[in-house]
């Protein structure tokens, strides 16, 4: 009786994560719609823009990697550029490990999947376990919102006249100042992380010491340890100081 409400438990909590994750959902579809409209004048197709959002499914990364693909950037790179900028899945997932109620490793492996910012701040504030029916709920109806609306994007873009696909493109860079910006409000040290990665990657770039793709993996990495670095010797300055 008990194994067989817990297994009632696990099935019957899908549609309440469902309910929880409708809110990314509906976030997910402007951004996606833009990644979307974005991979179209970058010149991927549509099936490679769908892929993308099915395997990659990050979004600053997806953002990242067609301007590094626009700039000609070796696979490689991207791939290893995506890895450095998606490295904090590592924590968020070592997080939610101990709160999911399933023993089963390959579905745990697929649940982490779809463990992204938003879908982790929803998850991480439900007091005690995970059933797994919730944590696939939330992320199933998220990753569900971002790829559907990376291929309505392309469509979109895919329709409109051709001075309005070139001048999207500008719309990249005005994306990742709108993801950057909340952040920036929040905290200071991100403020001197990101200026500082910007001047890092404008000296490597414009002296021509490394391309594009290299420029912000090692810039992007430099910077966070100096500024690690900076806030690890305030500290100790502070802890001296009492």
């Amino acid at each position: 009786m008990e194994a067989a409400s817990m297994a009632e438990e696990k099935t019957g909590s899908f549609k309440p994560g469902l309910q929880a994750g409708a809110s990314i959902a509906i976030g997910y579809f402007p951004i996606a719609l833009t990644f979307g409209l974005l991979s179209k004048t970058t010149g991927l197709t549509l099936i490679e823009t769908v892929l993308m959002s099915l395997i990659v499914y990050a979004g600053a990364s997806q953002y990242m990697g067609l301007s590094l693909i626009a700039a000609g950037t070796s696979p490689f790179v991207i791939i290893l550029t995506t890895f450095v900028v998606n490295i904090r899945h590592f924590l968020m997932t070592a997080a939610l490990n101990q709160k999911v109620e399933e023993p089963s490793k390959w579905k745990r492996g697929l649940f982490a999947f779809g463990i992204t910012d938003e879908t982790f701040s929803v998850l991480a504030m439900r007091n005690g376990k995970i059933p797994l029916g919730y944590g696939f709920g939330v992320t199933f109806i998220a990753y569900a919102s971002w790829v559907v609306s990376s291929g309505i994007g392309y469509v979109i873009g895919a329709n409109l006249p051709q001075f309005l696909q070139a001048s999207m493109t500008v719309a990249l860079y005005a994306m990742f100042i709108g993801l950057l910006v909340p952040s920036l409000k929040k905290s200071v040290k991100v403020l001197f992380l990101a200026a500082l990665s910007a001047a890092f990657n404008s000296i490597f770039t414009g002296y021509g010491v490394m391309e594009e793709g290299w420029s912000i993996i090692v810039s992007t990495l430099l910077s966070a340890f100096l500024v690690e670095m900076a806030e690890t010797y305030k500290r100790k300055k502070q802890v001296k100081e009492k």
